[in-house]
């Protein structure tokens, strides 16, 4: 734990290094990967910076069953950890904004890419809707208390049918953000990057994408 919070101490942007893109994300932000699985997203964006020192990713697993589910999550997590990134177990999406670490910590993104509770029954029954539309509100509720003033909030989401039924939009302004902006998402942008089902006996498989969207959040103003 000790080693956590000097990690999250020395979270720091180098403004002496040349500023670095990939897509929507660069080297000078301060950033939350929430619900990562095998951290391969994080892979990605600290590869393409060339340091992870501004990242912070989380998974909502121990590092046990972390190693268990996912194959490469361990080999991962190493590059990582050589990279300066802050890695995090047992991060509760719904909760992160009081987890004693990240307590008063702000960024200037947030990004929660295909957020899903376990499945319990079809995608399209209401029960499993109204479930996954619980964690994505509780979310937006904990990362606005977590952005920096010009910060935002990244969902990345599937938009057809029965996904669209999330109304992932009105979630989020139900809890004071508003939509900056909404751009297609392509998995090709991020090389490297493993979109996981995360549960069951197939938590190590990756799943099409198929048509889905980054989904830009800013906090109003007016509160």
């Amino acid at each position: 734990m000790d080693s956590l919070e000097s990690h999250l101490e020395m979270l720091s942007i180098d403004d002496n290094k040349e500023e670095k893109w990939i897509k929507h994300y660069s080297s000078t932000q301060k950033m939350l990967l929430v619900g990562d699985g095998d951290f391969s997203f994080a892979v990605c964006l600290a590869e393409a910076f060339g340091s992870a020192t501004n990242i912070v990713a989380t998974s909502l697993d121990s590092e046990e069953m972390m190693r268990l589910k996912y194959s490469g999550a361990a080999y991962n997590w190493r590059e990582l950890e050589e990279l300066g990134c802050t890695v995090m177990h047992g991060v509760n999406a719904r909760t992160m904004n009081s987890h004693p670490l990240l307590t008063h910590k702000l960024f200037d993104r947030i990004v929660y890419n295909f957020p899903h509770t376990a499945l319990k029954s079809s995608e399209a029954n209401i029960r499993q809707i109204e479930s996954h539309r619980r964690l994505v509100k509780g979310f937006f509720k904990s990362a606005s208390d977590m952005m920096e003033e010009n910060g935002e909030v990244h969902v990345t989401h599937k938009t057809t049918d029965p996904y669209s039924k999330w109304e992932i939009e009105k979630l989020a302004e139900e809890a004071g953000l508003f939509l900056v902006e909404k751009v297609k998402f392509r998995k090709s942008d991020y090389p490297g990057y493993e979109n996981k089902i995360g549960s069951w006996y197939r938590a190590d498989e990756s799943f099409p994408p198929g048509n889905c969207c980054t989904f830009k959040f800013g906090k109003s103003t007016s509160l």
